[in-house]
């Protein structure tokens, strides 16, 4: 038997992967909605989408099915909006009797997730979230292999990641911080979940370079020692970015052993609706930790070492 699904922010970047993600899994998207019209997508995958530009109408539109029959009523709400607006529109899943399936991050302050958890309880729904590495197969095998040679010994890892970004970055919600955490949040959660679901948790977290497009630091887990770099900043890729596609650098280097993983991302938004629906999504107290760290690192003041970090961008850019 089907589901029926509701997709908010469904002209977003994201969101064309949960549609498709409904889709694949033999569910129908009943309603969507999102203050842009560009939503050509839906076409692709459904014909009989019901969209929304104003969030009261598509509020009163979920009231009318929780109200009507039980066929009628909608079953999981995918979010896809801006990271600021994810605890809000979490609630209005809770609140209409639907599951929540919520993209990265969560939520930005760690606080809500206690709210959220009550809200469960409140109205018993679940809401789960899109934690995507833990799903990639070479990451999976990798997790199970380090698990069957655990020593006391903590790794040495050396994590980078370059997404290049156009100027349109700063101007748009993803540039502002009180919008959308941070790069930390928006752009590094991915991995700093995948490094806690390697090597457990925060013993400690240093900040140690603060740019509006680049940020670096370390942070000791129970089982891993972490350098990291993150930035938007096309300078530190590896390569000459060609004009007008989105390049993107990912490095996970663990004892000396480069990771290779760009390979195997096509569809894990399906796996994850997949594992969802079966039972086995991932929800609050999985993204707790990533969540909490992240937090930790916004609001840290850059403090030491900045002539290393400086190597460490030199070094980057002498790879190329």
């Amino acid at each position: 038997m089907s589901l029926n699904f509701a997709v908010i922010g469904a002209a977003g970047y994201i969101a064309p992967r949960h549609i498709k993600a409904i889709s694949d899994t033999g569910n129908v998207l009943k309603a969507a909605m999102d203050p842009h019209d560009s939503v050509g997508i839906l076409d692709r995958y459904f014909s009989d989408v019901q969209f929304f530009t104003e969030f009261e109408r598509f509020d009163r539109y979920l009231e009318k099915k929780r109200r009507g029959p039980t066929d009628d009523h909608i079953d999981y709400i995918s979010i896809c909006s801006p990271n600021y607006l994810h605890d809000a529109h979490i609630r209005l899943a809770l609140r209409i009797g639907a599951n929540a399936i919520c993209e990265k991050p969560i939520v930005i302050n760690p606080w809500n997730l206690d709210a959220l958890q009550e809200l469960e309880q409140e109205y018993g729904r679940r809401v789960f979230t899109v934690l995507q590495l833990r799903v990639h197969p070479t990451l999976t095998r990798l997790k199970e292999k380090m698990q069957s040679s655990r020593t006391n010994r903590k790794h040495n890892v050396n994590l980078t990641y370059v997404t290049a970004r156009g100027p349109w970055y700063r101007t748009s919600w993803k540039g502002s911080e009180p919008h959308s955490g941070g790069l930390a949040t928006n752009i590094g959660i991915h991995l700093f979940d995948l490094m806690v679901w390697f090597f457990g948790n925060i013993q400690k977290t240093e900040l140690h370079l603060r740019h509006p497009e680049t940020i670096s630091g370390f942070t000791e887990l129970d089982h891993a020692y972490v350098r990291w770099f993150l930035s938007i900043d096309n300078q530190y890729l590896p390569f000459s970015p060609e004009p007008g596609v989105r390049t993107t650098y990912r490095s996970i280097e663990i004892d000396g052993e480069e990771v290779e993983f760009t390979e195997g991302f096509t569809d894990l938004h399906t796996v994850l609706y997949e594992r969802t629906l079966e039972g086995h999504g991932f929800g609050i107290d999985d993204a707790r930790t990533s969540v909490e760290l992240v937090h930790r690192i916004r609001h840290q003041d850059a403090a030491v070492n900045l002539e290393t970090e400086h190597a460490l961008c030199r070094k980057i850019r002498s790879s190329r």
